[in-house]
C-alpha cells in the first residue's frame, strides 16, 4: 500500500521468509550480512543542500509520526543484541535539529556499550554541542561540507553558514569525536574548489571522502550525462597533488582512498555510480518514521513503529527486520534500462 505522509512518499510493504537460513543476524538472498546500521532521526535540517532539499525544505512529518527518543534506543538495542550490528550511525535530515540528541545518545551508549555511536551532520551549531554529545557517548562525527568558500558555500547550501560548520568541525576535534571524516558531493559546481577543500582538510588534520552524486535529489534533476565521476576528480586533483592509490582497507567500506604526496594524508572517493559496491553493502536503514529500509534506492519500507507501538516484543520486531532485509535488493540498479529513482529524496531517507 502507497502511503503519502505530509508529502513524504513511502511504499509500506509486506515481508517475506521464504529460504531465509535460521540465523539471528541481517542476511539477504545474495549472502550479505547487515552490521552497520544508519538511524534518521528527523526530517529537518538547517540548511537546503542543492542536491539534498528542495529550497522550502521537506515537508513536516508530524511530530507522532517520529520515533521517540526511547523508541530509537530499544531499536538499537535490538539491532545490537538481536540481529548483530557492530556500528550505528545517526543521520537526518540534520540530526541536531533534535533537542533529545544527547539523550537519545546517552540510552543508546548505555544499552549497547563498546558500541560505536557516530553521527553523519552538517555541523552547524555544533560548536555549542559537541563536548555534551561526546559526554553522551558520540564516539565520531562525519560532517558535510562541500565548499570552505564562504561564497560558493552559500550558492550551495542557500544558507550562509560556513563560519558556523568550520567552528563546529573544530570543536568536534576538541571533544575527541574522531576519526572525522568530511564528506563532500562532486558535482560540476563543486569540481573548480576540490583542490582546495583537499588542502584544507589536510591541514585540519581530517579525512576528506568525495562522493559521487547520485538520484537523490528532492528536485529529481539528476543526469547521468551531467554528473563528475571519480575518473575526472582524480584528473583535478592531480594537477596540484601527487595521488597514489591506496585501496580500501575494509571490503565493505565505501571509499577507496588515496595517499596524498606520499602520505600520510589521504583521500577517499565513494564511486556510488560508476564503481557499484553493492555487491559488499552491509547496511540497514531505519527512517525516521521507524520504518526499515533495505536499500537507499528501494521504495519498499518495512513498518516497525506501528508494530512496536501495539505492544509487539523484541524478537517479533527482530523477525520483522529479518524480513526486510532478507528481500534487500542486488544493487541498485543506476546503470540500468529503465532505471527510476527513488521518490524520497535522500535528505527524507537519512545517509
Amino acid at each position: 500500500m502507497t502511503t503519502v505522509e505530509m508529502g513524504i512518499p513511502t511504499v509500506r510493504s509486506s515481508v517475506s521468509l521464504d529460504g531465509r537460513p535460521d540465523v539471528d543476524q541481517l542476511v539477504d538472498r545474495f549472502g550479505r550480512v547487515a552490521r552497520d546500521l544508519r538511524v534518521s532521526i528527523t526530517e529537518k535540517c538547517s540548511l537546503r543542500c542543492t542536491y539534498c532539499m528542495p529550497e522550502e525544505g521537506l515537508p513536516a512529518i508530524p511530530a507522532q509520526n517520529l520515533l521517540t527518543a526511547d523508541e530509537i534506543v530499544r531499536l538499537v538495542d535490538i539491532a545490537v543484541h538481536r540481529l548483530g550490528v557492530r556500528e550505528v550511525r545517526f543521520t537526518g535530515g540534520e540530526p541536531l535539529m533534535r533537542v533529545d540528541l544527547e539523550r537519545m545518545i546517552a540510552g543508546c551508549a548505555e544499552r549497547v556499550p563498546g558500541i560505536p555511536l557516530a553521527m553523519t551532520t552538517n555541523a552547524v551549531g555544533l560548536e555549542h554541542r559537541a563536548a555534551g554529545l561526546a559526554r553522551a557517548g558520540l564516539t565520531r562525527v562525519n560532517v558535510s561540507l562541500d565548499s570552505v568558500d564562504r561564497e560558493h558555500f552559500a550558492r550551495l547550501t542557500r544558507r550562509d553558514r560556513l563560519p558556523s560548520v568550520m567552528a563546529g568541525i573544530r570543536a568536534a576535534a576538541r571533544a575527541g569525536l574522531a576519526p572525522m571524516k568530511i564528506n563532500a558531493v562532486l558535482m560540476p559546481e563543486t569540481l573548480s574548489g576540490a583542490a582546495d577543500l583537499l588542502e584544507w582538510c589536510l591541514h585540519e588534520g581530517v579525512t576528506l571522502r568525495f562522493i559521487e552524486e547520485m538520484p537523490l535529489d528532492a528536485d529529481h534533476e539528476w543526469a547521468r550525462d551531467n554528473m563528475v565521476t571519480a575518473d575526472r576528480l582524480l584528473a583535478v586533483l592531480g594537477e596540484r597533488f601527487t595521488l597514489t592509490e591506496h585501496g580500501r582497507e575494509d571490503p565493505s567500506a565505501p571509499a577507496e582512498e588515496w595517499l596524498v604526496d606520499g602520505g600520510p594524508g589521504t583521500v577517499g572517493i565513494i564511486a556510488s555510480v560508476t564503481r557499484s559496491f553493492c555487491s559488499d553493502c552491509d547496511r540497514t536503514r531505519l527512517t525516521a518514521e521507524g520504518t526499515v529500509r533495505s536499500c537507499l534506492f528501494s521504495d519498499q519500507e518495512v513498518d516497525l513503529r506501528s508494530v512496536l507501538r501495539s505492544g509487539a516484543g523484541d524478537e517479533d520486531l527482530a523477525q520483522l527486520w529479518r524480513g526486510a532485509m532478507w528481500n534487500k535488493w542486488a544493487g541498485h540498479g543506476i546503470n540500468a534500462a529503465g532505471f527510476a529513482p527513488p521518490q524520497r529524496s535522500m535528505g527524507a531517507i537519512g545517509g
